[in-house]
């Protein structure tokens, strides 16, 4: 990644306006700046920009996993009934998006690498309660390992 892209990633993530954030990142067709902008980004700031990212066709395979976990969908896979029943619409309504989206592999590229990071043990619990779960879901995803710039 060259310095104008970290330039331009800085600059999306330090934008207060949040329509003119989502008008950019529609616009974004690097696939490694939607990564690195998720890995960066506040996850307190709400679900309107990720659903941008994931709405974006640039985004990678990688990217929505990345998104998955890191919106806490281990609590999805975990106890969705707890999910369920939580009052958090718009964090449910994500998490089932994304769901769904992984679960069908309706992304155009699979080529950057995310680990989940999940224990044997956490995935065997989590096959126990649910054998039908996708390994999707709890592996690592095809693709190229980047480093994920920390801005």
């Amino acid at each position: 990644m060259d310095k104008k892209d970290i330039n331009f990633l800085e600059e999306l993530l330090y934008n207060t306006d949040k329509n003119n954030l989502i008008s950019q990142l529609s616009k974004v067709d690097n696939p490694l700046i939607l990564h690195f902008f998720v890995a960066n980004y506040n996850w307190n700031s709400g679900f309107d920009v990720p659903t941008v990212i994931l709405e974006n066709e640039a985004c990678d395979l990688g990217t929505g996993l990345l998104m998955f976990h890191y919106a806490d969908g281990y609590s999805l896979l975990d106890n969705s009934d707890e999910v369920s029943s939580s009052s958090l619409e718009k964090w449910k309504d994500f998490l089932n998006k994304i769901y769904n989206k992984l679960i069908k592999l309706e992304f155009k590229s699979q080529n950057i690498f995310f680990d989940p990071g999940l224990t044997k043990i956490q995935k065997y619990k989590l096959k126990k309660n649910n054998p039908n779960l996708p390994d999707i879901l709890i592996s690592k995803s095809p693709g190229e390992m980047v480093d994920i710039p920390k801005i």
